[in-house]
């Protein structure tokens, strides 16, 4: 097998070794339908069909570490065993397929109890199987019920919560975690000094701000394997001069190392409305770029890079180690292989499919 690019290079982080650099990255897909939390025969085919096309590693979509955590009724759930076991079915096939897996644990916060697309808009109320929404402040995001902010004591229990989730993870088959720090989301919430304003030890300076995920980050740490990576997601900018920055993410990266996170996936955004966000083909990179350079571990790109050279070019480019696919992927489940044939690299195909092989470049 020739290897002469980056992106179809293997990438080794502790113990997890992927076979290239195109990584599938977590994209919901409210597809829970029993409002359980327990994947379904979708959810095997949808990741087995990504892993059976050449991605290096398949990152599943936000899944809740408690009931209340959930984004939508419809949203994956690691909270409890039946939730173990049918996971198992999908970190099975993603493995047949010949991918990684890793899962993205998270706490929706604020944007929890909101309905999916095709149900409803807004927040979801008791009465049709809704809850009440938590976050580090009271105040509401745009369009949704107002959340109950947090007391300092429940604060000091989700570490606990993301760590019990972790260890059912292992438990599920995967092979890495990521926890959930962007988009508007619970960690998020607390990150940015737009939606933390609190007076406790969780509120105030960066690094009161970066506690509850550093917490995270340690709890988890302790109960996975010593060789299992541990990822973070960050929004790098809020997209606000008074808020969340590349420059705090480059920070709280480093502190999150310090105590055992070992690759930071980068994106932006998410956390209020009414921003301009300057959306086109790889306008992540360059936070990606800078992140990368104040921190010693990989870090990926991800947003709008939907072709091989392009994804090719970005990693070439020195600072960006792995490229994350996401619509790309819900287009063409076999990008890889596609990418693979343009940039004449010879990879491995199913043998079911080997008849179908694109002629390399």
């Amino acid at each position: 097998m020739s290897n002469q690019t980056l992106l179809f290079t293997p990438i080794r982080v502790r113990e997890l070794e992927a076979k290239n650099r195109v990584w599938v990255a977590p994209m919901c897909m409210y597809s829970c339908e029993n409002q359980d939390g327990v994947v379904n025969e979708f959810h095997v085919v949808h990741y087995g069909s990504r892993a059976y096309g050449g991605a290096g590693l398949i990152i599943v979509e936000a899944t809740g570490v408690t009931p209340e955590g959930r984004i939508t009724p419809w949203c994956t759930g690691i909270w409890n065993d039946e939730q173990v076991v049918a996971w198992r079915k999908v970190t099975d096939a993603i493995r047949e397929g010949g991918s990684k897996s890793a899962i993205q644990l998270a706490h929706a916060g604020r944007k929890a109890s909101t309905y999916r697309a095709q149900s409803g808009h807004g927040s979801v109320p008791l009465s049709d199987g809704g809850w009440q929404s938590v976050s580090s402040t009271s105040e509401a995001f745009e369009g949704y019920a107002a959340p109950r902010a947090l007391t300092t004591a429940e604060v000091s229990e989700l570490p606990a919560a993301f760590a019990a989730a972790a260890a059912r993870s292992v438990r599920a088959g995967f092979d890495a975690i990521e926890l959930h720090a962007a988009h508007g989301y619970l960690i998020h919430q607390f990150l940015s000094p737009i939606t933390n304003q609190r007076d406790d030890q969780y509120g105030g300076s960066l690094e009161n701000r970066a506690r509850l995920l550093l917490e995270i980050v340690a709890a988890v740490r302790e109960v996975i394997p010593a060789g299992m990576p541990l990822m973070i997601r960050f929004s790098a900018t809020d997209y606000r001069e008074d808020g969340w920055n590349e420059q705090q993410t480059a920070q709280v990266a480093a502190w999150a190392a310090e105590r055992g996170a070992d690759l930071f996936d980068i994106s932006s955004g998410g956390l209020i409305t009414g921003v301009k966000i300057p959306s086109g083909p790889g306008y992540q990179v360059p936070l990606s770029e800078f992140v990368a350079g104040e921190v010693s571990q990989p870090v990926t790109a991800v947003g709008q890079i939907t072709e091989a050279r392009q994804a090719e070019e970005i990693l070439q480019g020195g600072g960006v180690d792995i490229i994350m696919l996401g619509r790309a992927v819900l287009r063409d489940p076999y990008w890889p292989l596609r990418a693979a044939a343009e940039l004449g690299v010879e990879v491995d195909w199913p043998i079911q499919y080997a008849r179908g092989k694109w002629p390399t470049a």
